[in-house]
């Protein structure tokens, strides 16, 4: 579904920058650390959606140092922002609904009541504040059963970020995760260029 076109020179030199300084921070990071990136758009949505919006989210997970460093740059957006989190785990890859495993009703400090913006936080996976307190229940009562299940499944490909907004409460745009490498030079770069043309 194509997306439509809008043209926000200084957006689009900020969302570039925005996205080189993401990329380039992957590849600073210790060998403990495995990057995965999504493209939000609301085509990915649950149902989908036409929304013009788009984004990209990035994860360090750090399995040795126990936190998980997440980047996310969006715009466009219809409504103005009332949540994100990270959905685990989706019964396959890239496809279906699972429920909220992050921070509810949002990930602490993310900007709300915007149709753009950036967060960046790094999260201690040995908190419980991290997590949904459901989450946690599932996988053995503890943040580490929550933490392996939680990497696992951004590892499988089924798990996703989203955005929520006032007019999709079921989310706006969301992304599931995939190795870095594959995301930026296909559908990272394909989503922010889609922007300008």
């Amino acid at each position: 579904m194509p997306r439509t076109s809008i043209r926000m020179p200084g957006l689009r030199r900020f969302l570039i920058v925005a996205a080189m300084i993401t990329v380039g921070a992957a590849s600073m990071v210790h060998a403990t650390s495995t990057s995965y990136m999504a493209d939000l758009g609301g085509a990915s949505e649950s149902p989908p959606n036409a929304s013009p919006g788009i984004g990209v989210a990035q994860v360090d997970l750090d399995d040795v140092a126990h936190t998980m460093h997440l980047n996310v740059v969006f715009a466009g957006l219809l409504g103005p922002t009332t949540a994100s989190h990270i959905h685990a785990a989706t019964a396959l890859p890239g496809e279906g609904t699972a429920g909220v495993a992050t921070t509810l009703p949002t990930f602490a400090g993310f900007p709300l009541g915007v149709t753009s913006g950036t967060y960046d936080v790094t999260l201690d996976m040995t908190a419980p504040s991290s997590y949904n307190p459901s989450f946690i229940t599932a996988h053995g009562g503890t943040t580490a059963g929550a933490e392996a299940f939680l990497f696992q499944s951004i590892a499988d490909g089924t798990a996703y970020l989203n955005i929520h907004t006032s007019l999709f409460a079921g989310g706006e745009i969301r992304g599931f995760f995939v190795l870095t490498s594959v995301t930026v030079t296909e559908a990272t770069w394909g989503g922010i260029k889609s922007l300008y043309r």
